[in-house]
């Protein structure tokens, strides 16, 4: 079965080191972490959000490996047809001529991004969605001028009443 963009939802103790010890398991394993974001849910727990290309079979060992780790609490993975994912990106793009600054903010608006930051020469758009979305913009952007680009990483929730949760809280 092909590669493929797998997003994993972690559920782990928030304290020192753990964030090492996930990321040294990929490393150990040779899985390549496309991206990754966390965040604590409370002061005792964090959630991690691991995306990977990978075949059922290596998803399969990532997930089974992760699960091992005495700081995990729990893993999933979620599948993109029942769950909510999205990322954020801010990009700046050159305009030093007003029509194609006037352009960059009409692209701005139909992708539900908004102007962040203005500069002479440059604006900063912000964007939130699904990664297409955003690859999407990114590339209509290269007309003007990408000057540079921060992007979050995916984050993801599934959707409906299921949740990752700690057992016995």
């Amino acid at each position: 079965m092909p590669e493929q963009r797998r997003v994993i939802a972690t559920l782990v103790e928030h304290k020192p080191g753990v964030l090492f010890r996930v990321s040294g398991l990929f490393r150990r394993r040779n899985f390549n972490i496309e991206s990754i974001s966390v965040g604590p849910v409370d002061p005792e727990t964090a959630r991690m959000t691991i995306t990977i290309n990978a075949d059922e079979n290596t998803l399969r060992q990532v997930v089974e490996q992760l699960s091992k780790l005495l700081d995990v609490i729990e893993v999933t993975e979620l599948r993109s047809s029942k769950a909510v994912i999205r990322e954020l990106a801010l990009i700046k793009v050159t305009t030093q001529d007003p029509a194609k600054r006037s352009d960059v903010i009409q692209y701005a608006n139909i992708f539900r991004g908004r102007v962040v930051d203005v500069y002479a020469r440059s604006l900063i758009v912000e964007i939130t969605g699904t990664p297409d979305k955003i690859d999407a913009f990114i590339e209509l952007m290269q007309e003007f001028g990408v000057r540079e680009i921060a992007r979050t990483g995916i984050t993801a929730l599934s959707r409906g009443f299921e949740a990752l949760e700690v057992k016995g809280r």
